[in-house]
């Protein structure tokens, strides 16, 4: 038998997973900023395109928690 849908944590699990997005993405950051002169344009552009996707991620991961607060209210 399958267990119950239990989403009582969702919301917090959703914020900590905001958390380690938006510390990676300063990390990301931080490494471009301290390295951008000693590694290459691929390299510069990879991690670019990482912490795009990073945004989009804390973006699709705010969506989220409205989503789990509305249905909470509910």
């Amino acid at each position: 038998m399958a267990k119950p849908d239990d989403r009582s944590d969702n919301v917090e699990k959703l914020q900590d997973a905001i958390q380690d997005t938006i510390e990676n993405f300063r990390e990301g950051q931080d490494y471009l900023s301290e390295h951008a002169d000693e590694i290459s344009g691929e390299e510069k552009a990879q991690i670019e395109a990482k912490n795009e996707r990073r945004l989009h991620s804390i973006e699709g991961f705010r969506e989220e928690v409205k989503d789990e607060a509305d249905d909470a209210r509910k």
